[in-house]
């Protein structure tokens, strides 16, 4: 390759290495096609066999967020379980709180290997469980305490296949987004960090009373 002439532009940057009109727009196909190859590789997998009303894409947990939601199931024993684990940190730390046997369903490949090196650098590996399984063919007739951080397009499906399935004495943790028509027991946090927990008893309770209005 012989090299530019003086002054002349490579990639549409002038002299002086200022990006003209050309170079942004370069510059704008090239992120995006790299957010592109982000998705296709990273994200997309996991989507292929979900339903596309239900998809829900991954957005990691902050720190403050993850304390909120530990913080209201501190204390309680059974089977801890992330619905759509992403990448493993509320698994994590819900098993360094004693919250145990903790589980996170999540069906992105990659996200799963996240979450496993997750656990291996805690020290928790073999003591978590991630597992490849669609979150709306799981059974979750066995676990006591259940973390949602899901957007709010699957809340209502979600809502009547938790009350369908879990037990009266499980808490439902939700992050980000409540269950519309459901009453909180107990909430914390502001924004974006906000939770709101759930106890199953008494959102079947409200649902029967009609205080809560539609059950889902």
């Amino acid at each position: 390759m012989e090299p530019e002439e003086p002054g002349e532009a490579g990639w549409g940057r002038p002299a002086g290495g200022h990006l003209g009109g050309r170079g942004l727009l370069e510059l704008a196909v090239a992120s995006g096609v790299a957010a592109w190859a982000t998705w296709a590789v990273l994200l997309a997998p996991g989507f292929r066999r979900v339903p596309l009303r239900l998809q829900v894409p991954y957005q990691p947990s902050g720190p403050q967020q993850v304390a909120n939601a530990l913080a209201l199931l501190r204390g309680r024993a059974g089977k801890t379980v992330d619905l759509g684990s992403g990448d493993g940190r509320l698994v994590v730390e819900a098993y360094k709180q004693g919250l145990r046997p903790a589980v996170g369903y999540e069906l992105n490949p990659w996200l799963l290997c996240l979450s496993n090196y997750r656990a291996w650098k805690a020290g928790y590996h073999g003591k978590v469980s991630f597992l490849k399984k669609d979150l709306w063919k799981v059974n979750l007739s066995d676990c006591y305490n259940v973390i949602v951080f899901l957007a709010p397009s699957v809340k209502p499906p979600l809502a009547a296949k938790l009350l369908a399935e879990l037990p009266d004495e499980a808490r439902v943790v939700a992050g980000r987004f409540p269950f519309p028509s459901w009453t909180p027991s107990s909430t914390l946090g502001q924004g974006l960090e906000q939770v709101w927990a759930y106890d199953m008893k008494e959102v079947r309770r409200a649902a029967r009373s009609g205080a809560g209005g539609s059950p889902v």
